[in-house]
């Protein structure tokens, strides 16, 4: 079914029609008309979102070291009727996060992830004799559950992208957090960053690496969500919440434009110095209520968008005191791989979660902007005047609630478009929320719960899809794992596949 079809369908389905009776009817024989409709939404699990059966309930709180080495998958994941829960592996490194298949995702031999371990600090020593720091970047062969360490040493990894030049970019999610490009990582092993500040890189023997640089040319922030375009383009958020540091206005969302365009007719590159993220400029998104005007104060989170040059290396300040919008903690962002404009054939979706704050009742969002232009940034005007040009649009795609709240990771399932959206927090959620079909609004038209971590002290993340919207992968993080052994000295996570996704609903 192609994404036209099926908006037609969510449309004319979700109709008063469909349920037999007017908004009017429903409330004069109380009946709540809003239960009415999400009960539709379950009741058509498997024809909306392609599962048999949505969850009613999250998985039931547990006390304790939960996880042990005779669990089955089935015991750490509560999963919607019809999917099928197995390990890839119990030995991912702890803390895995964001992750991808390598080197494609029709072929893959690898699953690599990044190791959001905050501090870095010494562990053993390698057979070289120089120091073994905590994982940062592993793959893990999927024919065999085997993790290698890639690299070592970084704060926080934690965004993790492919990029259409054949290489890796990783990114370190705290205040201080930079970038690092990878190149030809299934044979990279035990690099390690010795010093974050100058970007130094050894191999295993102590040598500088040639196989691992620091970018510095994109900013200076906690990294999570990146959206890597073909020509070079990068657009992250910064995972910062509003008043840290005193007064500041939240993370903003950054776009780096690289000096030299990539072509990605060229093929893989053969050496990092190729790359375009050698060098570029970084802007921070503003968004305003009026037209072709940069606005400074709040009540603007939505709205038309320009993009204000900032300095990479200051970032998150500049992007504060020159009036960039700010978000409650910016996480994951991807890119939707299905948006397409017949009238602008290089317009861009990207989507993010805003995490918010359940205890305070702000359960967090997913907003979604588009980019008309994303090489461009500026215009002249009648005066002769270069000024930002507002070139993106930004509107909320999913509101949080009492039991769907604080989103972290996204995921859009190839085939149908359905955006997959993953709680921060133990027992997290991961529910499946509908494209925005014909309806006056431009939300979601509805979600569902999918899948729920079993184990209290642990937290889905990193979750992602094949490319053929059946298969999906997430790590479970976080577990108290005093039942389970460390391995080569650190411990360890449950890397998780789901199978039975359901795309061809004809």
């Amino acid at each position: 079914m192609n994404r036209a079809t099926l908006f037609k369908r969510i449309a004319v389905s979700a109709t008063v029609a469909a349920l037999g009776m007017s908004a009017a009817s429903a409330y004069a024989g109380n009946e709540d008309f809003g239960v009415q409709i999400e009960q539709q939404l379950k009741a058509k699990a498997e024809q909306w979102f392609g599962v048999e059966q949505a969850l009613d309930a999250s998985a039931a709180a547990t006390a304790g070291a939960y996880r042990t080495a005779a669990q089955t998958a089935a015991a750490q994941m509560l999963v919607a009727k019809g999917l099928k829960a197995e390990y890839v592996t119990r030995s991912s490194a702890q803390n895995a996060d964001q992750m991808l298949l390598w080197p494609n995702g029709q072929h893959p031999t690898h699953i690599i992830s990044a190791v959001e371990e905050f501090s870095p600090h010494l562990i053993g020593k390698l057979r070289s004799g120089i120091d073994k720091l905590t994982p940062s970047v592993q793959r893990i062969e999927l024919a065999t559950g085997k993790s290698e360490i890639i690299l070592r040493g970084l704060a926080g990894a934690d965004g993790i992208r492919m990029t259409a030049w054949g290489t890796l970019l990783v990114a370190e999610e705290n205040g201080s957090g930079n970038a690092y490009e990878i190149i030809d990582p299934l044979h990279v092993t035990n690099h390690t960053v010795t010093d974050r500040a100058l970007g130094t890189i050894v191999d295993a023997d102590g040598h500088p690496s040639n196989q691992i640089a620091k970018r510095n040319a994109l900013p200076t922030m906690a990294w999570e969500g990146i959206g890597v375009l073909p020509n070079g383009v990068v657009i992250a958020g910064d995972e910062l919440r509003p008043g840290a540091p005193a007064n500041a206005d939240g993370g903003a969302i950054f776009k780096f434009v690289p000096s030299v365009v990539y072509n990605p007719d060229r093929g893989p590159i053969a050496d990092l110095a190729q790359s375009p993220l050698v060098a570029g400029s970084v802007y921070a998104l503003q968004t305003s209520c009026v037209n072709n005007a940069q606005q400074f104060g709040q009540g603007c989170e939505i709205g038309l968008g320009a993009w204000i040059a900032v300095n990479a290396t200051s970032a998150r300040a500049e992007a504060n005191s020159k009036g960039a919008t700010g978000f409650y903690r910016p996480e994951d962002l991807e890119l939707d791989p299905l948006y397409r404009d017949a009238a602008n054939p290089g317009a861009v979706r990207f989507c993010w979660t805003n995490t918010g704050n359940e205890e305070a009742n702000n359960y967090g969002e997913v907003v979604c902007g588009v980019d008309n232009e994303p090489l461009v940034t500026t215009f002249v005007d009648s005066s002769g005047a270069i000024k930002p040009k507002r070139t993106t649009t930004i509107n909320r795609f999913v509101e949080g609630d009492a039991d769907f709240n604080q989103p972290d990771n996204l995921a859009f399932q190839p085939v149908t478009g359905l955006t997959y959206v993953i709680e921060d927090h133990p027992n997290g959620d991961i529910w499946a929320c509908l494209p925005d079909g014909a309806d006056r609004d431009i939300k979601t038209d509805g979600c569902i719960k999918i899948l729920s971590v079993k184990d209290s002290s642990a937290e889905p993340t990193g979750f992602f899809f094949a490319p053929d919207g059946k298969t999906a992968y997430v790590n479970i993080q976080h577990s108290d794992d005093s039942n389970m052994p460390p391995l080569d000295g650190y411990g360890t996570d449950d890397l998780i596949k789901i199978t039975g996704f359901k795309v061809n609903r004809d």
